[in-house]
């Protein structure tokens, strides 16, 4: 089953500019999610054996403070 879904103009040109000639747009937008799931799979474990997650969560909690102080 399909869905319709609305886009900009300035939207259906980048996705347009991004579809291979013999895609559709949901091959592309398929195409689309596929290659950043794996990039997120790809990074996943990138900071193990770091303390990086450590100071990200820490720097993100800092900032959340920050922000609500003003």
């Amino acid at each position: 089953m399909s869905k319709p879904i609305r886009v900009e103009e300035d939207t259906h040109a980048a996705l347009a500019a991004l579809k291979d000639e013999d895609e559709t747009f949901d091959d592309l937008l398929s195409r689309l999610v596929r290659e950043r799931r794996d990039l997120v799979r790809e990074g996943a474990g990138l900071w193990s054996g770091t303390d990086a997650a450590e100071k990200a969560r820490k720097y993100r909690k800092e900032m959340k403070e920050d922000v609500g102080n003003r």
